[in-house]
């Protein structure tokens, strides 16, 4: 089916029952992302950025996301990307090496409370698989024809025009004008220089989303930008040709620690061997880690940033040792002064394994060994990180995740958000404005208990 017939004909009947799990399993996952990201810095200059350079405008604008004040569309959607994106831990995909899901739900968040649309249960579940599929095939698609490797915004832009397509009821026409648009702009930004050099650039979800919701708008005004050659290139024909018939939603992993997904392969691997042979952080003395070249490339033993923490390798990993966990705690504010993890994170070796690094992107191991006070030596099996479709992480671990990252949202709000998520699609279709206002009203505004769930 062509991309632009996709985008308006796709319907709720159309998804398989897995399909539909999928989509409410990324929804609450990055609802808790989002809400978690609150505690960082990058989120607090994002968010406040936009609301002072992109005002709501004509409009009404669209309230950002758990900030409760109103921007532009372009802004709302850019502050929530950037929100998600400053708390490492949402979704991803292995093929893409990045992430849809941080841009797609701000996008259609923005449209939805700036528009004042009608959207229910089903049309969002719609709307997350539509732009999955469009965000990760675009993805793709772009490593493939791309000499360098650029951020998530590059591509998932291209997801945030479609959905303002379809939201906004644009003709295929403009449609087509829109993908393009976002193509053109969508922020080619070089991913492995924040990786050499992390700050709070990231990712470049931000201005994706940001480039995305524009290019609707623009596309509705009668701006013209196609083609996408992502999208309309024969040689990308075959990553396009089965839309609709597979599911790329439920090839996403997702994350158990807020880091980048290069250096889990080697936390897992580290905690394996520690369950299996008895050890505490206080029996390790040694650390090597043989990984794919990009991992070891995530070299910052000393972060003093909550940014250089997520794109390190050996501090994440000395984390997970020394204090057993790797979270919020351990990559924002005192967790990253604490003197032991550093002191261990500075001996950790890092080592390119050819035939670790032959295997890449298409799969990510680590093998870790550890050598303790005592003189021993163990290493691990080629490791893989958990959460991937071959290794997922179960509904149980999912919800687990959610919650403790809400927490500070309190309880009725945070249950009512993760009650509501798992009911979409489940009965009757019915409006969920409800849902909308419990993720885009502030982090500290009071929960409403009378609220209700219709499933």
């Amino acid at each position: 089916m062509p991309v632009v017939d996709f985008i308006h004909a796709l319907a709720f009947d159309d998804l398989p029952p897995a399909v539909r799990s999928a989509a409410q399993r990324c929804l609450l996952d990055l609802v808790g992302v989002a809400a978690a990201g609150r505690k960082t810095d990058l989120a607090r200059i994002a968010l406040n950025h936009a609301a002072r350079q992109f005002g709501p405008g004509e409009g009404r604008g669209a309230r950002m996301l758990f900030d409760g004040r109103r921007a532009s569309e372009v802004g709302a959607a850019f502050a929530g990307a950037s929100l998600i994106d400053s708390y490492d831990a949402h979704d991803g995909h292995a093929l893409t090496k990045g992430h849809a899901g941080v841009a797609i739900l701000p996008a259609i968040l923005a449209y939805w409370d700036a528009g004042g649309l009608a959207i229910d249960d089903r049309e969002l579940l719609t709307a997350i698989v539509l732009g999955y599929e469009i965000a990760t095939r675009a993805g793709i698609a772009l490593h493939a024809s791309a000499c360098d490797y650029h951020t998530s915004g590059a591509w998932n832009a291209i997801a945030c025009a479609g959905l303002g397509a379809r939201l906004l009821g644009l003709s295929n026409a403009a449609t087509r004008e829109a993908l393009g648009i976002a193509e053109y702009h969508g922020p080619r930004s070089q991913m492995m220089r924040c990786i050499d050099y992390p700050t709070m650039v990231k990712d470049g979800s931000g201005w994706g989303a940001l480039a995305g919701v524009s290019a609707a708008f623009l596309a509705a005004d009668g701006f013209t930008g196609a083609p996408a050659i992502t999208l309309e290139a024969p040689e990308q024909a075959a990553i396009w040709a089965d839309l609709g018939r597979r599911w790329t939603i439920e090839d996403q992993y997702f994350k158990p620690y807020p880091v980048c997904r290069w250096a889990q392969p080697a936390i897992e691997a580290a905690r394996g061997l520690m369950l299996d042979h008895g050890l505490t952080g206080a029996d390790v003395a040694d650390v090597e880690v043989r990984s794919f070249a990009a991992a070891i490339r995530l070299a910052s033993a000393r972060p003093a940033t909550t940014e250089e923490a997520q794109y390190s390798l050996p501090f994440p990993l000395a984390c997970a040792i020394l204090r057993g966990r790797v979270g919020a705690d351990e990559i924002v504010g005192a967790g990253l002064a604490d003197a032991e993890v550093l002191a261990l994170s500075e001996r950790i070796r890092l080592v390119v394994d050819p035939e670790i690094e032959a295997r890449f992107p298409a799969e990510r191991f680590a093998v870790v060994t550890l050598t303790t006070r005592d003189g021993r030596t163990v290493t691990s099996p080629w490791t893989v990180a958990r959460g991937g479709p071959l290794n997922p992480l179960d509904s149980s671990e999912i919800v687990e995740k959610y919650r403790s990252a809400t927490a500070h949202l309190g309880p009725v709000r945070a249950h009512l958000i993760e009650n509501t998520v798992l009911a979409l699609g489940t009965g009757p279709a019915h409006a969920v404005d409800h849902l909308r206002d419990l993720v885009l009203e502030a982090a500290d505004a009071p929960a409403n208990p009378a609220r209700t769930i219709v499933g």
